[in-house]
């Protein structure tokens, strides 16, 4: 079977949707959505749920529990647009919640298709324990991220940072750039286009296989304390 991937009209849906951010259009182009948007990245995610498991076993890829809903929620936010004008999926950890660990990611969006990797919103209490596994773990970490061919696909680590080393920690630390991290995230771009192309799936899934010991690493001390927490 060929593999997976969306379609020149899968781009121009989101350009229009983009153009035209209200109920009404959307109500009147609603059968294009589930046609050209929604259905290309199930069948990715099905296909995910199987290739996966050769190299990421413990994440998790499914309709259900991946993708994310195309409307927005405009209750705090200034920009009123009711729907959002990319199609998303995280891999979460099966014992994790959805935003509750490190997963891989993609969007495929009316200017780029983005492939990454991290934690986006730790909370306090597990930021400490991924600072502490990183400082207590420096030269296996340097040796995902550091290693040229991470860098030459996802660059640098990058998310909000703190100025100074946060307390309990010293400065002189070897892990002290990265204690500085509130988040931890990296990223591949790639033209939309990209999403279009007959090898997208499987350009998709080397990148993933890249990324995958950098999540496996960031989620072992969160899964160590979910277990933990369950067998006490």
């Amino acid at each position: 079977m060929p593999a997976p991937r969306f379609t020149d009209k899968t781009l121009r849906f989101l350009r229009a949707l983009k153009r035209y951010n209200d109920r009404e259009w959307f109500r009147e182009h609603r059968d294009d959505y589930e046609r050209h948007v929604r259905k290309p990245m199930i069948k990715i995610l099905e296909r995910l749920s199987v290739d996966l498991r050769s190299f990421a076993p413990d994440l998790v890829a499914s309709p259900q529990v991946s993708t994310y809903r195309i409307y927005r929620d405009t209750r705090f936010s200034a920009n009123k647009s009711p729907y959002k004008t990319q199609v998303a999926a995280i891999m979460p950890h099966r014992m994790l919640t959805k935003h509750g660990g490190a997963g891989l990611y993609f969007h495929v969006a009316p200017g780029e298709v983005l492939v990454g990797a991290g934690i986006y919103a730790p909370e306090t209490r597990q930021l400490y324990q991924l600072r502490q596994h990183i400082a207590s773990n420096v030269k296996r970490f340097q040796s995902i991220v550091e290693s040229t061919t991470f860098r030459r696909r996802f660059g640098r680590l990058t998310g909000k940072q703190l100025q100074r080393v946060p307390r309990g920690f010293s400065k002189d630390d070897p892990a002290a750039n990265y204690l500085k991290l509130q988040q931890l995230l990296v990223a591949h771009h790639q033209p939309a286009i990209f999403a279009t192309r007959p090898r997208f799936y499987y350009s998709l899934l080397g990148l993933f296989e890249h990324l995958a010991p950098f999540v496996a690493f960031l989620n072992d001390p969160l899964v160590r304390n979910k277990r933990f927490r369950l067998e006490s």
